[in-house]
């Protein structure tokens, strides 16, 4: 009987301690969305902000080595209708090419070239592994100050979010053109991540790669690496 109620106690003391660890996860997704979707615009919003300095656009998967994914294929039509209608003189393009047979950023710059966009207008950052190192590099390493971020509505509020806890003036412009498939367990995902950035902009810890500073108001093709 005693051992009976001491696993009932302890089952009752497990569940306490998951419900609020719950309730923290949840508070803490609601808290972050909340906090920034203000600074989620549409693009006629975005091309009046005036002075910014760069056009953000996260990268996402590339297929067969240089075919952009649906996600990101709709980031970078974003990107380039923001940049034709003057929201910025900048783009910068921030995704992973941390292996030689994987490059995110050649594959998005490459688009933009092929939509009309000056190369020397495009920046790529070579080592945007994750949405915090991205935000992260895009302040230390190219200096930017008020930006527009281009990524899918739900990825929105976790870089924004980013963005202001490191001191950039950051806007968001979604990108959502179409359903993508899995994107019920993307969101699931997204509120975890939203946890995990909340403590990174807290700690703020140093990305994987530093570098050497290079000014968003100069050529592009100084990233280039082809």
């Amino acid at each position: 009987m005693r051992k009976r109620k001491l696993f009932i106690r302890i089952g009752l003391i497990l569940l306490a301690l998951i419900a609020i660890c719950m309730i923290i996860v949840l508070g803490i997704n609601l808290f972050v969305k909340k906090s920034v979707q203000n600074n989620i615009v549409p693009v006629e919003d975005a091309v009046k902000l005036g002075n910014v300095d760069a056009i953000i656009i996260l990268g996402a998967g590339v297929w067969d080595k240089d075919t952009p994914s649906p996600m990101l294929n709709d980031r970078l039509l974003r990107g380039v209708e923001l940049y034709k209608q003057g929201a910025s003189p900048k783009i910068l393009m921030s995704g992973d090419h941390g292996k030689v047979d994987y490059d995110e950023v050649n594959v998005m710059k490459t688009f933009a070239i092929n939509a009309g966009i000056d190369s020397k207008d495009i920046f790529m950052d070579h080592a945007g592994f994750s949405t915090y190192e991205s935000i992260y590099r895009a302040k230390e390493i190219f200096g930017v100050h008020k930006v527009i971020i281009v990524t899918q509505g739900y990825h929105l509020y976790r870089a924004l979010y980013i963005a202001k806890q490191l001191g950039i003036e950051a806007y968001g412009v979604a990108s959502d053109q179409q359903e993508y498939g899995g994107q019920s367990k993307r969101e699931l995902r997204e509120i975890l991540a939203r946890n995990k950035d909340f403590i990174n902009a807290i700690l703020k810890p140093k990305p994987t790669y530093g570098g050497e500073a290079i000014s968003i108001n100069g050529n592009g093709n100084v990233t280039n690496d082809k």
